[in-house]
C-alpha cells in the first residue's frame, strides 16, 4: 500500500488555523461548493475519459500515503488502460451521503472540490491529496474509506487553460493543499520540453513537517535549476529556525518581490490557499465568483487583475 479569518499581520499558523476549524475540506482551495455544483450541473461537452462532467461515477479506493501528519494521497482505480480526463488546470467534485452535522436527523448529500495530482495522461489511476480536517466532513468521509470502497467524483471543471509558452515567466504563491492546483501547471510546463516558461513558487505553510509533497517538489527544482525554483515559508521552523534556510512567519512584500516576476504583460502570478491568505496576498474572489480585483500584496507591489489568477 502506498503506504487565514480576515488577515492581520500575524503568522501563517493562525491563518491556516482558522481554515482548519471552519470544517470545511475545500476552502484551502478557495473554492465554493456553490460554485463547484454550479459548475458541474452546466451542460459539459462529454469526458474524454473515465470521468464524466455531467454524472457522478463511482471509483474505487486503490492505494493510500500518508504525506504529513493530516495529509494524505489517496489513489482511486480507473478502468484499464483509461486516464481521467482532467486538463491543465481543472478540479473535480466529490459527493457522498453524509450527516454535514451531528444534529442531522438524516445524511445528505455533501459535495466538495478536489484538485487532482496525477498527471492527465495516467492511465488507471487518480490521485487526489486531501488534508483531513477534524470537521471536514468530507475529509474525514474519505479518509474513513478502506481498500475497495468506492467514492462518487464527477468532472472535471475547468479553472485555469494554460497554454505553452504563453507566458515568459509564472509565479505562483500557494498555501497548504494549495499547492495542488499549482503543481498541475508545474507538470505541465516541466513535462514539455518545448515549453520554455520559467516558474517561481512560494509556498507557506505552518511548519516544516506541513510542506506537502515536498520530496517531489525539490526532485523538480533540482533537474529543473533554470526553469523552476521554490522558496518556502514557515510559521515554525524546527529548532529555532536554526538549519531553516527558507522564509519564517508571513508572506511580506520583500518576500514576494523578490522570489515572483515583475508585473509584466509576459508574466503572471497564481494564489491558491485558504482565504485570508488570499486576503492578504491578492485578494479573495469577487462574490459572483469572478476573479475580481486585485488586493492585498500584490496590488502594493503593482500587479492588476491582468498579470493575477486566483485558483
Amino acid at each position: 500500500m502506498l503506504a487565514y479569518a480576515a488577515r492581520s499581520r500575524r503568522g501563517y499558523s493562525s491563518i491556516l488555523a482558522a481554515a482548519a476549524l471552519s470544517g470545511t475540506a475545500y476552502a484551502a482551495l478557495n473554492i465554493d461548493e456553490k460554485l463547484a455544483v454550479k459548475a458541474v450541473h452546466a451542460d459539459a461537452p462529454a469526458g474524454k475519459g473515465a470521468l464524466d462532467p455531467n454524472e457522478f461515477r463511482a471509483f474505487k479506493l486503490k492505494e493510500k500515503r500518508q504525506l504529513t501528519r493530516n495529509t494524505f494521497l489517496y489513489r482511486f482505480e480507473l478502468p484499464e488502460g483509461q486516464t481521467s480526463g482532467i486538463f491543465v488546470a481543472s478540479c473535480l467534485v466529490t459527493r457522498a451521503m453524509l450527516k454535514a452535522k451531528p444534529e442531522d436527523e438524516k445524511p445528505k448529500a455533501v459535495i466538495r472540490p478536489y484538485t487532482p495530482t496525477s498527471p492527465p495522461d495516467a492511465k488507471g489511476y487518480l490521485d487526489l491529496v486531501v488534508k483531513v480536517y477534524d470537521k471536514g466532513v468530507m475529509s474525514k468521509h474519505i479518509d474513513s474509506l478502506k481498500i475497495g470502497d468506492s467514492l462518487e467524483i464527477k468532472g472535471p471543471i475547468k479553472k485555469y487553460p494554460y497554454e505553452a509558452n504563453t507566458k515568459k515567466h509564472i509565479g505562483m504563491v500557494a498555501g497548504g493543499t494549495g499547492i495542488t492546483p499549482m503543481l498541475q501547471v508545474i507538470d505541465a510546463i516541466l513535462d514539455n520540453p518545448n515549453d520554455k516558461t520559467q516558474v517561481s513558487l512560494v509556498y507557506a505553510n505552518v511548519s516544516e513537517s506541513d510542506i506537502i509533497l515536498q520530496d517531489k517538489i525539490d526532485a523538480l527544482a533540482a533537474q529543473h535549476p533554470g526553469r523552476f525554483k521554490v522558496y518556502y515559508v514557515v510559521d515554525k521552523p524546527a529548532w529555532g529556525g536554526l538549519f531553516w534556510r527558507g522564509g519564517v512567519g508571513y508572506l511580506t512584500k520583500d518576500m514576494l518581490s523578490k522570489h515572483l516576476p515583475a508585473p509584466a504583460k509576459d508574466s503572471l502570478v497564481m494564489v491558491c490557499g485558504p482565504p485570508g491568505m488570499m486576503e492578504a496576498v491578492s485578494g479573495n474572489k469577487a462574490p459572483d465568483y469572478s476573479q475580481g480585483e486585485v488586493k492585498g500584496l500584490l496590488k502594493e507591489l503593482g500587479y492588476d487583475s491582468s498579470s493575477v489568477f486566483k485558483f
